[in-house]
């Protein structure tokens, strides 16, 4: 296992409200990390720990640390933008920009300085076919993105976070909102992804996790109670907590 990304004993406040407690994790590299448990345990929370996403909440602090690549990520002068387009977020509401879908892709790499037609043309369509939406769009890039379906919007959203070349892509319950159809296509496209990039998603979907994670975390209360490879969590949990959850005694 090459390990990407860790937490150290890593603690969050909002305001007075302790919302994560001392977690300690390793997630490895080119492997679908889950993290699953009841609402309000603590999983978006510590997702948005490891691209610093936590920043924009006022009133929110930290103790212990974060390592990207074994450094720490919140360490001073840190540049929070650079760390971001290494580390992609896609929210669980899908959140195009009001523009078209050739304009959303491209606006990440226009941002960080490629302006050449041609680049970003190649850009932009290598995104959308690693998104698996090329086909479904080549013939209306120009067309306002508002368009899509919200599945498509979806895929939309992570071309967009491709675009940047990320290392890493952090999931936010992105498909909690869409039909089956849609999630099957996100789900599909997760497995892909793992082949070139490291994928952290929250899902409240337990088969989801079991489906497609190589391994999951399970929170509750803000606490990471059991982290192994998800057949072992799903077949055999260490704690009695885990089963209780997957089994459906409580969540």
């Amino acid at each position: 296992m090459s390990e990407i990304l860790k937490t150290e004993k890593l603690s969050l406040w909002y305001g007075e409200h302790q919302a994560l407690h001392e977690i300690t994790a390793s997630i490895p590299a080119n492997e679908v990390t889950a993290l699953i448990g009841p609402s309000g345990c603590g999983k978006s929370t510590f997702l948005k720990t490891l691209n610093r996403m936590n920043d924009l909440v006022p009133g929110a602090r930290h103790t212990g640390g974060v390592l990207y690549h074994g450094a720490e990520i919140y360490a001073p002068g840190t540049d929070v933008t650079a760390l971001r387009r290494q580390i992609g977020m896609v929210f669980q509401k899908a959140n195009p920009f009001p523009m078209s879908i050739y304009d959303n892709v491209a606006y990440g790499p226009r941002t960080h300085g490629t302006r050449e037609r041609k680049k970003l043309d190649e850009l932009v369509e290598k995104s959308l076919r690693e998104a698996a939406i090329w086909d479904e769009v080549k013939d209306r890039l120009r067309a306002s993105a508002l368009g899509l379906s919200g599945g498509q919007q979806q895929r939309l959203c992570i071309a967009r976070a491709l675009a940047v070349k990320p290392e890493i892509l952090l999931l936010d319950e992105s498909t909690s909102a869409l039909d089956p159809i849609s999630t099957s296509k996100i789900e599909d496209l997760i497995a892909e992804l793992k082949k070139q990039y490291t994928v952290v998603m929250v899902t409240h979907n337990m088969q989801q996790a079991a489906r497609i994670s190589d391994r999951t975390a399970f929170f509750l209360l803000g606490e990471l109670i059991e982290f192994g490879s998800t057949e072992k969590i799903f077949s055999m949990p260490a704690q009695k907590k885990t089963e209780d959850y997957i089994s459906g005694r409580f969540g």
